[in-house]
């Protein structure tokens, strides 16, 4: 029985340490889209300001369609470059965090399979069909778990393909505006 304790705790201590390791993956993705939006915010700021001193020094309509045409061209192709620089953290962000819960799922799914494995072999005599139901509700969990774990990976996989059809759009939409 020390045995199996010993290794839930060993398991605990994992996943802790695992879910410590995923937490500063995901605050590194956040710090790198807060970077990302001040520096976009803050050229959009000046630009903004150098777009709205060009409109006050216009003395044409023609002139007017000429500052106002090179304004929205390369806004197009900016916004563009964001969003794809964005699915770029998320992707990234997104497979590490998958792949290191699969890897830690199936750790700890070992060490409860070993603690119940342990737990069998000294059940006492007569407990014969409690343990049965019991590993039926342990496998009934995992399974569970495992389509759980599938649907997410699909949807995860669904959003980012959303994501991509999204940004080259954008992208597309871009240069279409850049060539007018």
């Amino acid at each position: 029985m020390n045995n199996a304790a010993e290794q839930i705790i060993s398991a605990n201590k994992a996943n802790l340490e695992a879910l410590e390791g995923a937490t500063t993956k995901a605050f590194a993705g956040v710090e790198k889209l807060v970077e990302l939006n001040l520096a976009a915010s803050k050229a959009a700021l000046g630009e903004s300001f150098g777009y709205a001193q060009a409109v006050l020094a216009v003395k044409s309509p023609q002139e007017f369609v000429t500052v106002q045409t090179g304004f929205f061209q390369p806004l197009a192709e900016k916004s563009a470059a964001y969003f794809q620089h964005v699915q770029s953290i998320a992707t990234e962000g997104s497979a590490e965090f998958v792949k290191q819960f699969e890897a830690n799922l199936a750790e700890a799914q070992k060490a409860v399979g070993a603690s119940v494995d342990q737990l069998v072999k000294n059940a006492p005599a007569g407990s014969e069909a409690a343990v049965a139901a019991f590993q039926s509700a342990l496998s009934n969990g995992q399974k569970a778990v495992e389509q759980t774990q599938a649907a997410i990976k699909k949807a995860t996989t669904q959003a980012q393909a959303n994501f991509a059809a999204a940004s080259k759009q954008a992208t597309d939409l871009a240069k279409k505006a850049a060539k007018v």
